[in-house]
């Protein structure tokens, strides 16, 4: 399973959000130079978000984006279907009519160990566990304004 540049990056502005949360809203061309994602395709990505609920916009001169949510009540689950869709290593693991040999696939069986494993991953984690990360990592970047 290879999670598509959509998913990465819109992780990556997402926990931008995060790690600003309680300040004052990011502006789409401040999170693209931080993250090196180019405007317009960071700018669909927050469309996707924020027709989720998972951010808000705020207008003006001093506007941008904020998470409509607390980071600790944003599953990681939950950004990662938003962007990619469901969590599926195989057709068959949701889609058994699509193999003759389904019920009796040993394969299967390890598709969806796999698949359960993915979900029980992201299920678990929230984006507030990925800003406590980022303080904790040597390599963590200052966010603020």
């Amino acid at each position: 399973m290879k999670i598509s540049t959509r998913t990465r990056y819109g992780m990556r502005a997402i926990l931008e959000l995060a790690m600003a949360h309680k300040s004052e809203p990011l502006q789409i061309k401040v999170i693209a130079e931080r993250q090196k994602i180019s405007n317009k395709y960071l700018e669909q990505l927050v469309a996707i978000m924020k027709s989720a609920g998972l951010v808000r916009s705020i207008r003006g001169p001093h506007g941008g984006y904020l998470l409509a949510k607390e980071p600790k009540d944003i599953k990681l689950s939950e950004v990662f279907t938003i962007l990619e869709g469901p969590v599926l290593t195989v057709e068959c693991v949701d889609h058994k009519e699509i193999c003759l040999s389904c019920a009796d696939c040993i394969t299967r069986q390890l598709w969806m160990q796999m698949n359960d494993a993915i979900l029980e991953v992201l299920d678990r984690e929230t984006l507030q566990d990925l800003v406590d990360m980022a303080h904790k990592s040597n390599n963590s970047v200052s966010y603020q304004i």
